[in-house]
């Protein structure tokens, strides 16, 4: 339908296999521009905040060097269960704990997009909830021996062999557990 939008060359600076796939499945002409970011946010933050806090904090970075024809489109995602932030686990210990925690529970994939020109900047964010199975703990050894979900927030893919046996249920968009809510950043997009 569009290859590009308005007079803005886009920028994705995300390194996400799966955000650039659905940059290219919704045909939109862009670039990947990657500038190495530490991600961390203030303590104080919660949930949306978080994920808006960095994914503002990623397109800064670029403040500096973004021309005037440029949008810089950054994004983070987390997964916000019992208040707290999951982020990607530090080994496998933690990616078990993770999913061991989350089994027959229901937890909240946050997403934040971050829209930068040279003078202005711009958030969206999508909230999914998403509801566990009761996990065995077999399954779960299974799935991050043959998956290594260890680039993933909360240590899974909802896309991969444990979406298949162990979501009970979601409430939202799909793409925004996979990494990016795609209906809402093609509806900024198509109004520039």
């Amino acid at each position: 339908m569009v290859k590009n939008f308005g007079r803005y060359k886009l920028i994705l600076a995300s390194g996400s296999p799966r955000r650039q796939q659905f940059f290219k499945d919704l045909d939109i002409d862009f670039e990947v521009r990657l500038k190495d970011i530490e991600e961390i946010y203030p303590d104080h933050l919660q949930g949306v905040e978080i994920t808006n806090y960095l994914a503002e904090l990623k397109a800064r970075a670029f403040e500096s060097d973004i021309a005037e024809n440029e949008l810089i489109i950054t994004s983070d995602t987390i997964v916000w269960f019992e208040n707290k932030a999951l982020g990607k686990p530090k080994d496998y210990d933690e990616a078990f704990d993770m999913l061991q925690s989350m089994s027959g529970k229901t937890h909240e994939v946050i997403t934040s997009v971050c829209f930068k020109r040279k003078q202005q900047t711009e958030t969206l964010f999508d909230v999914t909830r998403v509801t566990f199975n009761t996990l065995s703990e077999a399954s779960i050894h299974y799935y991050l021996k043959n998956y290594k979900p260890f680039d993933k927030a909360g240590a899974y893919g909802i896309q991969e062999w444990i979406g298949l046996i162990g979501i009970n249920k979601i409430e939202g968009s799909y793409t925004n557990v996979v990494g990016l809510p795609t209906d809402k950043v093609f509806h900024y997009l198509s109004h520039l």
